[in-house]
């Protein structure tokens, strides 16, 4: 796919996104979060593509966040009322934020500056590794912006409440050694090594059976904010779909009582 602000690349079945504005350290404007929208639905919908790999081009940052260009020009709502339902209705300000309908795994490779709505993008990720360089903060604070893009949402979801107010409020930035030791990210990496990192754990992934992996994903996300007996069900509805698949739980069970390797022939199913 062809795209003027962002890369979308495909080899062996992981897709990479890359937000490539690096001369603005990779901040979102609007045309850069339009072609954001595309390209997550594209891997979304693309049998294909089994994993993707979400980072920022060159070795500053992953992105700085919102680019305040368009901020500053955004003075007035012309309707109130129009605004308010538009903004419900999308599925993100600077970048796929809002949406939570893609349960194929995403690794955010974070390569420096996370800021703002730099951050908000990187927890679309599962799993998300860092350079030593890198730097996160919700920067928002210091130009009086709303995190509008999940920030409230999925940061206390992954560091927890008290962390996640903390960092909110403050708008402090922490290094890639707190964000590891708060739960922010899973592992830091050498800075030379991280799209090495990061493209094995992908290909890792690829080699596994997709059905029961994603089932488990889309089951996690919809079950948060659920009472435990709506959790449950969910997950028993997860164990019914084994039975749909083209690729059935028993080739795994079968491989391992006859001491042989699976033969997964629709991995994506």
């Amino acid at each position: 796919m062809e795209f003027k602000n962002i890369l979308y690349e495909k080899e062996d079945q992981v897709v990479t996104i890359t937000i490539n504005r690096p001369e603005v350290r990779n901040c979102i404007n609007n045309e850069t979060n339009l072609e954001l929208h595309d390209a997550w639905k594209a891997f979304r919908d693309d049998d294909d593509a089994l994993v993707a790999i979400f980072t920022g081009a060159g070795d500053k940052a992953f992105s700085a966040g919102w680019d305040l260009n368009d901020a500053a020009a955004l003075e007035k709502l012309d309707n109130y009322d129009q605004f308010r339902v538009a903004v419900h209705g999308i599925d993100g300000f600077c970048g796929y934020t809002k949406k939570f309908d893609i349960f194929k795994p995403i690794i955010a490779a974070i390569n420096g500056y996370t800021y703002a709505a730099g951050l908000e993008n990187c927890l679309l990720a599962d799993i998300r590794i860092a350079s030593e360089k890198a730097k996160f903060g919700a920067t928002e604070r210091r130009w009086n912006i709303v995190a509008g893009d999940g920030l409230c949402v999925r940061l206390p979801l992954v560091i927890g409440y008290s962390r996640a107010m903390e960092l909110i409020i403050t708008g402090r930035v922490i290094d890639a050694e707190e964000a590891y030791r708060i739960g922010l990210i899973n592992e830091v990496v050498p800075h030379d090594q991280l799209m090495k990192r990061v493209r094995e754990l992908a290909l890792s992934i690829c080699k596994l059976p997709q059905g029961a992996l994603r089932t488990d994903k889309e089951t996690i996300v919809r079950c948060v904010g659920r009472t435990v007996e709506e959790r449950t069900f969910i997950e028993t509805e997860g164990v019914m779909s084994m039975f749909a698949r083209r690729d059935k739980h028993t080739e795994g069970a079968k491989a391992f009582l006859q001491k042989r390797k699976p033969e997964w022939k629709d991995r994506g199913i």
